[in-house]
Formats: C-alpha cells, structure tokens, sequence
C-alpha cells in the first residue's frame, strides 16, 4: 500500500532551512558574483541596478566591482554565490562616504539573507573606515527601502528614486577584539 500525501494534500512545511555563509569574496570569486548577478530574474535585477539591464551589462559591471576595489561580501552555498552586498567608495565626497548595494536571488528573498548581509556591509564598512553609506533605489522597491530603514537609513525622494544615507560610528574595539584581550588570571589571552 502506498501511504505518501498526493502532492496537493502534502502538508505544508515551509522553506527548506537556510545553509550557506555569508563571507567576503575573493578575487576567485568573481565568476561566482557575475554568475550571480545574470541569474537574478527580471524583476530582482530591476530593483538591483535600478532598470532594465542586459547579460553584458551585468557581465561587464561584475568584472569592474572587482577591477575596481569594491567590497563584495556573498551569500554562498556550496560553491555559489546567491546573495551578494557590495561597498564601493565615493572618494570624490570629502567625508569617508561609500555607496552600498544588494542582491538576492528570487528563491532566497524574504528569508532574512538581505538583513544579514546588511549588518556584515556595515562591519566591514566600519572597519574600513567609512562614516557614511549611500543606498539608491527606485521608488517601488519596498524591500530595500525597508531594509535601509531597519539599520536606520535618513530615506529622501529625488527624480523618481530613493536615496538613503547611513552615518556610522567609528569602529570600536570591540569591533576588532571580540574576545577578552586578558584571561580572569591577568595573563594575555594573545601570546
């Protein structure tokens, strides 16, 4: 006798359970990232580069992220990148100030990956220095608008997008030494 649920009567049990890493990107990565950013379906590559894009586009913009110095920390399971935030400095603005972009691919929004990411971008951005993040997207994006919002974006509306600034605090100690620098005895926990 076959007892298995027709698929229709199959109870529901939600997404299967999230098993990646999120971790900076290395230069071997990049065909990772580009292959990333041309799986994003029409509507997620929308919001990320704020219009319509092509396959050459997106190529070609994934290689300067890399040639160019930016940031990338990837959303990575197994061997592909399937979330990606990108930190790219603003060196013209006299305020250490970057500009800071997200994607997810459509299967894995809504998930919690997107808030991860945001929160590593930001460690990585104090780190560096930055005191200041840009985030632009267009007007209808909901999510990213909510995102910027949660880790406290100042969102104006200018010529049909949104522009969020972030300003950040000063990387603290804590942000370098998680761990106790000397053990309950006084000696150094670092030798």
């Amino acid at each position: 006798m076959d007892d298995r649920l027709p698929l229709a009567a199959a109870p529901l049990i939600g997404p299967l359970p999230l098993t990646g890493t999120i971790r900076q990107l290395r230069p071997s990565d990049l065909p990772r990232f580009r292959d990333h950013l041309l799986r994003l379906d029409a509507a997620s590559r929308r919001d990320r580069f704020n219009g319509a894009t092509n396959d050459g586009f997106v190529a070609a913009y994934a290689d300067r992220c890399f040639a160019e110095g930016a940031a990338v920390i990837g959303y990575v399971e197994g061997d592909e990148v399937l979330g990606a935030a990108e930190l790219h400095e603003r060196p013209e603005e006299a305020e250490p100030t970057a500009e800071i972009a997200f994607s997810v691919e459509r299967r894995l929004q809504h998930r919690g990956i997107g808030g991860r990411l945001f929160a590593r971008l930001i460690q990585q951005a104090r780190g560096l220095g930055y005191t200041r993040l840009f985030v632009t997207t267009h007007a209808d994006n909901l999510a990213m608008k909510a995102l910027a919002r949660r880790f406290e974006a100042a969102l104006s509306f200018a010529e049909g997008e949104t522009v969020g600034t972030i300003r950040l605090e000063p990387a603290g100690e804590e942000d370098f030494f998680p761990f106790p620098r000397r053990m309950k005895t006084g000696a150094p926990a670092f030798a």
